[in-house]
């Protein structure tokens, strides 16, 4: 270990000199920058694609005269020559949109084939440079990811083993639809440990639609879906390995490779993570618990003609953690020291995909995945240990018109989980059957309609309407508006974060007759501006306004002094609140700005409070500057104040983090310095109450492990952005 920090830290300062001049282009379409665009230098075999601000750098370029190719889907491509001098080496290039064609990157969550400008549902999208850095900043898992994004809060729910719950705009971790390459994730028993256990470095793009979803991918989308698209392999492979290490006893590789040749594809994954106990508090008990966790995804891909793809992916993980006194993690049980909470989790899944197109207009997908997940928690007096099998298989069929798109298709989701225990076994099984159609029509010009029904058949809960519409209006090519809305439905199970907390001891079983399941109405709007203020400084805001209310909401309630049982709430829950995101460029530079107010209230309580462990306020700003050398970022995040289930408020707090990175030809080493004014819970109040023998852990609302300090090295021998042709982009 000590020989990779040696070597790590060397190459840090390591400067190559470069021959020639580098080449600063800049791509521009209705005044706001292209990503994506290929630019290629036939002479000199050299290609790139620019970033996300539009900008690319060819580096080592000699004084001449060059031909000069730039191209993107959905736009007219420019060929043009390039009189490169020590005083001519930026270069600005405006291209104008051709017909019927592409001009952005397509989405996948949406169900639909047009681009982000084109469609009513307000969709976020993080494309892969900006994963990458994430990445860098986080490489066990995509929490970073889903936390720096304005209105989602990643929630702690429990000390010991470090679990974590997302939440779209305050609502519970349940509410949220979590999906890879549209198939989905991680429900039920799963979900408590689901963020900690995605590696992020085979994504190609990250989607997020915050507000109502269920009828695009059936209940659990009360509050968003999050759709992860993968990688997907090309003609020139791509390799990328990723290490890194902390100060806190946390070693992380992951390796990515791909590679299609004619008619086979294949993609392979690897990640793997080790972290030894934690306790920067020395309160006896772990705020990083003792990790140890391993995932392997190999996919293949036939291509049987131009027009279809098949596909097939096995995803296999495994994660222990062992956490509570740091004295038994290390040591063992002796006399004093007995406090120990140990997760042991397994999975296996398998996902099918055949995609073809009929003609040039029409398509078909058919797809099946099948997963098992095992779960084990074990405390001094207490073991929860259960089995989950779930599957889902889907067929839809697309028709895209001119002006008008349909996609119609069915689906089946079934779940099972069997408790291994003989005592009171709190066994469930779930089948439901969906249908859907979904209509998206170009009113004119400036006004586009999507709208959407569903009909979900669940056993043993009924059946479930869901209707959803939204509108877009484009102003002109700066400024455009989007309202939606739409119902939802969530299935009761017992795998609540009430329930998580108390590692389900003493939780009774769902009970089908005395419950009913939760729906939701939702709706929002935003607004969204964007302009060219000169040839390179880019201003744009987002503005979001959001109401979410959900009926009959599932409630964990005392019983007895011993028991807790599951009921209705009497009244809805309430989530409204707004988001608001800015950004300014200025040549390397890029400036973000977000905020977030939250207002979720349980209106079925007599004064309505703010729901528990829900910061009405949040803010955040980040400031980046890259260049092909270099990429520096500095970021600060607020975190208001926040009700307690006890009654009281906890502290508003404020953290900051550090990175800085050296691209090479071969790759990038990296430090990152997370949280470096080392906030933490404990600071404020105490994590642990009660005594060694007995703990008690009071509820989480701060960062628990504090200042994390990584170094690492990003390693791409070769990949897309150095391909000979000039390369692709997807």
């Amino acid at each position: 270990m000590r020989l990779l920090y040696l070597t790590l830290l060397l190459l840090i300062p390591f400067i190559t000199n470069a021959q020639g001049l580098d080449l600063s282009i800049t791509v521009l379409g209705d005044d706001e920058p292209i990503i994506g665009a290929t630019i290629y230098i036939p002479i000199l075999d050299n290609g790139t694609v620019t970033n996300i601000d539009g900008k690319a750098t060819i580096s080592n370029v000699t004084p001449g005269t060059y031909d000069l190719e730039i191209s993107y889907i959905g736009y007219e491509g420019i060929d043009t020559t390039l009189i490169v001098a020590t005083n001519n080496k930026t270069f600005i290039f405006y291209l104008n949109q051709g017909e019927n064609e592409l001009d952005e990157v397509v989405v996948k969550s949406t169900r639909s084939t047009r681009t982000i400008r084109n469609i009513p549902t307000r969709l976020e999208f993080i494309g892969g440079e900006e994963l990458e850095e994430k990445a860098i900043m986080n490489a066990p898992n995509i929490s970073m990811v889903l936390r720096e994004s304005t209105g989602i809060q990643i929630q702690q729910t429990s000390l010991s083993s470090g679990n974590r719950s997302i939440r779209i705009q305050g609502l519970d971790g349940r509410y949220t639809q979590l999906l890879k390459d549209g198939f989905p994730l991680y429900g039920g028993f799963s979900g408590g440990l689901s963020i900690m256990q995605i590696p992020p470095l085979d994504l190609a793009q990250f989607e997020i639609i915050k507000g109502s979803s269920s009828t695009l991918y059936g209940g659990g989308a009360i509050a968003g879906l999050v759709n992860m698209v993968s990688k997907r392999p090309d003609k020139d492979p791509e390799v990328n390995i990723l290490l890194s290490q902390t100060h806190t006893g946390g070693s992380t590789g992951n390796v990515f490779y791909s590679k299609r040749k004619e008619k086979i594809g294949f993609t392979l994954y690897g990640a793997a993570h080790y972290n030894s106990a934690y306790n920067p508090d020395d309160d006896n008990f772990t705020n990083i618990p003792f990790t140890k966790s391993f995932s392997l995804n190999p996919k293949i891909f036939y291509y049987p003609n131009d027009n279809s793809t098949i596909w097939l992916g096995v995803n296999a993980t495994t994660d222990t953690r062992e956490g509570g006194d740091i004295s038994v993690v290390k040591n063992g049980i002796d006399a004093e020291h007995q406090y120990f909470e140990n997760n042991n989790s397994n999975r296996i899944s398998t996902q099918f995909a055949y995609e073809s197109k009929l003609s040039n207009n029409q398509s078909i997908e058919l797809k099946n995945s099948v997963g098992y997940f095992s779960r084990k928690i074990s405390l001094p007096d207490y073991i929860f240990d259960g089995d989950e099998i779930n599957s889902f298989t889907e067929f839809n069929y697309a028709r895209n018109g001119k002006s008008m798109d349909w996609i119609v298709g069915a689906n089946l989701y079934t779940n099972s989980f069997q408790e291994n225990t003989d005592i009171s076994p709190r066994d469930m099984n779930q089948t439901t059957v969906g249908v859907f159609v979904n209509n998206t029509t170009d009113l004119s010009d400036k006004l586009i309609l999507e709208s959407g029904f569903r009909t979900d058949y669940s056993e043993n809960w009924g059946v479930f309407p869901l209707p959803r519409v939204s509108l877009l209006w484009k102003a002109n090519n700066k400024f455009s508006t989007r309202i939606g809305g739409g119902l939802g439905y969530k299935i009761p199970d017992m795998f609540t974060e009430e329930a998580a907390t108390l590692n389900f001891r003493s939780v009774l079983p769902i009970s089908v007759d005395n419950l009913n399941a939760e729906k939701s109405f939702g709706i929002n709007l935003d607004f969204n501006y964007r302009t060219a203020i000169t040839d390179h400084l880019f201003f744009s805001i987002n503005q979001l306004f959001y109401n979410t209310e959900i009926s009959n909401a599932l409630l964990l309630e005392a019983s007895s002094p011993t028991t807790f049982s599951f009921s209705n709430a009497g009244d809805n829950i309430q989530s409204l609140g707004s988001e608001t995101n800015i950004k300014l460029s200025y040549k390397d530079f890029r400036w973000f700005i977000n905020y977030a107010y939250i207002n979720a209230k349980l209106n079925y309580l007599p004064d309505n409070p703010q729901k528990p462990l829900t910061p009405k306020h949040n803010a955040g700003t980040v400031l980046m500057y890259e260049n092909e050398d270099w990429r520096i970022g500095y970021e600060v995040y607020y975190t208001g104040k926040q009700n307690l289930s006890s009654g009281s408020q906890s502290t508003d707090y404020t953290t900051m983090g550090l990175l800085v990175q050296k691209h090479f030809e071969w790759g990038s080493p990296f430090v990152n310095f997370e949280n470096f004014t080392d906030i933490r819970q404990n600071r404020y109040t105490p994590e642990v109450l009660g005594t060694v023998q007995n703990p008690v852990f009071p509820e989480i609302y701060a960062p628990t492990d504090g200042f994390v300090f990584t170094i690492g090295i990003n390693i791409k021998p070769f990949g897309r952005e150095e391909c000979s042709d000039g390369c692709h982009a997807e």
